[in-house]
């Protein structure tokens, strides 16, 4: 496992296009940081060193177990833990889109403000040659999701120093709600839990991109 620089990682992705061409195999990167790393920013960074339109970011938000499913329960005080998304689901989808025939593949994203995932909104057309999946779960090791790395042609975790990475996320909840002593709270709070977890599974990744 290597630390690089977003520099270094458009090399990275030049060796993934060789790869492509070579092949003739459809390349899917699983990109996994801690809440607040800037994973969906470095996803899009990515995807536009790729050539136009040969690419899709498949975000494991999309997974989000729907508030309807959480309020009322003990998970409502843990959303964002691996526990309140559907692994199994974002398995199954991730083995059709490696195995992908002729027809369109639907993915759901995630609505931030809305705070909810949104079924079949991303579409991955079967000449679609590079897949990005990018979430906090990817790499751990606990059921379903031990699976999903296996699909992977490559897997990188992205790095954001703590202090950056928690100011983004007070900022974030504060943009989409929460006071800033909620926002503050649930940063160093459930927040932080996932972060020490999602860390814990950095040892499983081919790549370490620090990114700020």
């Amino acid at each position: 496992m290597a630390t690089i620089n977003p520099e270094r990682s458009a090399l990275l992705l030049q060796g993934l296009v060789a790869r492509a061409e070579a092949t003739g195999r459809r390349q899917i990167v699983g990109i996994v940081g801690a809440p607040g790393t800037g994973k969906s920013t470095f996803a899009e960074h990515a995807l536009s060193l790729l050539p136009p339109h040969s690419g899709v970011i498949v975000p494991m938000d999309g997974f989000h177990l729907a508030s309807n499913i959480i309020d009322g329960t003990h998970l409502h005080n843990r959303r964002g833990a691996i526990d309140t998304f559907d692994g199994a689901g974002y398995l199954h989808l991730l083995r059709r889109i490696r195995d992908q025939g002729d027809e369109v593949i639907y993915a759901p994203s995630f609505r931030r403000g809305l705070e909810e995932p949104i079924a079949a909104s991303i579409a991955i057309n079967p000449r679609t040659r590079f897949i990005l999946t990018e979430g906090n779960y990817l790499l751990s090791d606990a059921e379903p999701w031990q699976h999903a790395r296996r699909l992977f042609d490559e897997s990188w975790f992205v790095h954001t120093p703590d202090r950056i990475r928690v100011d983004r996320l007070i900022e974030r909840h504060v943009r989409f709600g929460k006071t800033l002593q909620e926002a503050t709270a649930w940063a160093n709070g459930p927040d932080e839990v996932n972060a020490r977890y999602v860390e814990s599974t950095k040892s499983n990744a081919q790549h370490v991109v620090d990114w700020l």
